[in-house]
């Protein structure tokens, strides 16, 4: 069952799941212990033998900040997406405001909105839930990611139907309006 679980976070579970599963305390430390498991952080885990996967360290980011709260979004999500040639230098997640108090973990930039990420602006890649393109398009932006970067994400986003020009300007009409209180740290 934990396997199963796992499988569909690229090997990686966290503590809260291997007990939902029926691994008490006692048996994750054993698993631990004998190196079954591998502790990546507190409360995060990945089985040892689990094939590594291109990606999977934005996995480990999202599931430590809360895969239930958290998206990646930015330039991260940008990069998941492939629609530049961004390389993110941090891994950019975005969560509610009220989760504010939350440690980034390292080498994690999370983003604070007021109003929570609607769910018509989630989608789910690969098991992760990111920003959908059109959003993410527009954080990156305005994070200051390249205006070229910018332009291409558009332009692949469009070719690729992820977007449409017309979808674009009319979030970014509907940001520039409401303009929600956003914060970033590190």
């Amino acid at each position: 069952m934990l396997f199963e679980l796992a499988s569909e976070l690229r090997g990686y579970f966290t503590s809260q799941q291997a007990q939902a599963v029926g691994y008490g305390r006692d048996l994750l430390a054993y698993h631990t212990q004998t190196g079954r498991f591998i502790r990546i952080q507190r409360g995060l885990y990945r089985l040892r033998d689990y094939p590594s996967s291109p990606g999977e360290e934005v996995m480990a980011a999202w599931l430590a900040v809360g895969k239930d709260i958290a998206v990646v979004s930015h330039d991260s999500a940008l990069d998941l997406f492939n629609l530049s040639d961004v390389t993110p230098n941090s891994m950019h997640l975005t969560i509610p405001h009220s989760k504010r108090y939350l440690q980034a973990p390292p080498g994690v930039t999370l983003h604070t909105t007021v109003v929570p990420v609607p769910e018509d602006e989630i989608v789910l890649l690969d098991g992760i839930r990111l920003t959908s393109p059109t959003r993410t398009i527009l954080d990156a932006a305005e994070i200051g990611v390249a205006p070229e970067q910018v332009e291409m994400a558009i332009h692949q986003a469009v070719q690729r139907g992820l977007t449409t020009p017309q979808m674009q300007g009319a979030h970014a009409s509907e940001r520039s309006q409401s303009n929600p209180d956003i914060e970033e740290w590190e």
